[in-house]
């Protein structure tokens, strides 16, 4: 496939001069979780076919087993090495019980982390690498020198926070000017028509100051905002899934479900699905970067990708409609 596609907008990542395609693709809960290394490649290709160069990932997704098949997936497609990007995530970490090297931004276990992902992915080093959360008990002068000369070593490119609240990320930008390292450039958020506090008003003065970015993430809320359970639990959902006892509760959240169901007619309206309403809906907000999608199949990439048709129709009018359709009270 030639780049730049036809039907992709690619944005500046933050304040840098690389490029990201407005729909990322990421790994979080499918890989491993719901599918194989050749669901993986179909699903990959797929993305990259409908103009996607984002590809994200995390240390602690499936306790590394994501950054080992998205790897192989990559071996196995064999795209140059220039013509993708690659992300990764570190706090959590994947060695449970040990001190110092789980939930935690500390120099050791930072160090030692990008090692392990390179050593899983397969690669000389990941584009973007992010702190997955913050940390409070370590200092942030510590993990902003650990996150700089990791870029120094040519271990990742950039580097960026996830999570962090905007007062966070001007002291980790403060350390780094005042010790003329590398910067954090970009953020990844959740962001969604259920989520959007974050990033329309505690990131937005700190994206108008800096150009700071934002990679966002979880634009479907989960699936809720697919419309897939306004009549329950369908079978294979992410609802379904061990460990999801909590999002299985918010989609018996019938106030909740009926907001939502006031998108439907307006997708109908559009010619397009609900799910392509709401992704299209984040890449309208000036401040994202990339909004990191996610599938379980090849269609399901495809179907996501399409929403990129939708993007032109959300008019002003059509936003201060769906704004209104979200609202917490019909007035």
């Amino acid at each position: 496939m030639a780049f730049p596609h036809d039907n992709m907008e690619y944005r500046r990542l933050g304040n840098t001069g690389a490029r990201v395609s407005v729909l990322g693709f990421g790994s979080w809960v499918t890989f491993d979780g719901q599918f194989d290394v050749d669901t993986a490649v179909a699903c990959m290709e797929a993305a990259r076919d409908a103009g996607c160069n984002f590809f994200d990932n995390a240390e602690s997704y499936a306790a590394g087993r994501s950054e080992a098949m998205m790897g192989r997936a990559l071996r196995e497609l064999g795209w140059p090495r220039w013509s993708y990007v690659v992300t990764t995530k570190f706090y959590w970490g994947i060695h449970s019980g040990y001190p110092g090297m789980e939930n935690t931004l500390n120099r050791k276990y930072l160090s030692q982390a990008i090692d392990g992902s390179l050593e899983r992915f397969g690669l000389d080093f990941v584009d973007v690498v992010y702190c997955h959360r913050p940390d409070p008990d370590t200092p942030i002068e510590e993990t902003v020198w650990a996150m700089s000369d990791m870029v120094s070593q040519g271990k990742a490119l950039y580097w960026g926070t996830s999570e962090w609240t905007a007062q966070q990320i001007r002291a980790a930008i403060e350390v780094a000017d005042r010790h003329h390292l590398h910067k954090p450039v970009t953020e990844q958020t959740q962001y969604n028509l259920l989520e959007r506090e974050k990033v329309e008003q505690d990131l937005a003065p700190l994206h108008a100051d800096t150009g700071y970015g934002n990679t966002t993430w979880s634009p479907l809320a989960g699936g809720l905002l697919t419309g897939k359970y306004r009549d329950g639990i369908p079978e294979g959902s992410r609802a379904t899934l061990a460990g999801y006892d909590w999002f299985a509760e918010r989609t018996s959240d019938k106030d909740l479900i009926a907001r939502i169901e006031r998108l439907r007619p307006i997708a109908e309206r559009l010619g397009c699905t609900m799910a392509q309403l709401a992704l299209a809906w984040c890449t309208k907000h000036p401040m994202v970067s990339s909004v990191i999608t996610g599938a379980s199949s090849p269609e399901q990439v495809n179907a996501n990708f399409a929403a990129l048709d939708v993007v032109d129709a959300l008019t002003d009018d059509v936003l201060a409609e769906i704004d209104a359709a979200m609202a917490t009270s019909t007035g």
